[in-house]
């Protein structure tokens, strides 16, 4: 089974959480790739991944500012190929923000509105990562994926 891992970082956290995540999966005896969304292309992104985890860091007050590398490719998600793929979300933000982790909410939504299959429920994080928090997350979401596909 394979997985795509793709993280909009601009702090560093949301890529240290995808690579945690890739860490779970990787174990998990899953075939893992993983882009920075700087590098990904929406057009096809889902083909030939069983399974697709979007992460992005959130920023703004005025309203929701997803992760500047992320934006181009959440804008053309339509051209992914989500449709019946089993996406997850993930993100790190502050709740000091107005919209804590907005980015995730609208990626989760958009996915869904596309079509996919919303595997586990989506990772938010507050500030620093917890590599035990991200870990623990990533080994749930993984054996409700394993589970399903068995």
């Amino acid at each position: 089974m394979k997985a795509l891992i793709v993280y909009g970082s601009s702090t560093g956290n949301t890529e240290t959480v995808a690579e945690w995540i890739e860490e779970v999966l990787r174990e998990g005896g899953l075939d893992v790739t993983v882009k920075d969304a700087a590098q990904a292309d929406a057009e096809g992104l889902a083909d030939g991944y069983d399974w697709v985890l979007l992460g992005s860091s959130t920023w703004g007050d005025e309203e929701i500012e997803l992760q500047d590398d992320f934006v181009p490719l959440f804008d053309d998600l339509d051209q992914a190929g989500l449709k019946g793929r089993h996406v997850t979300v993930f993100g790190c933000g502050s709740t000091d923000y107005t919209f804590f982790c907005g980015a995730v909410d609208a990626i989760e939504s958009r996915a869904e509105e596309l079509g996919a299959k919303i595997l586990g429920d989506p990772l938010k994080v507050d500030g620093d990562p917890d590599r035990d928090e991200v870990l623990n997350w990533a080994r749930s979401v993984l054996e409700s994926f394993i589970g399903g596909k068995a």
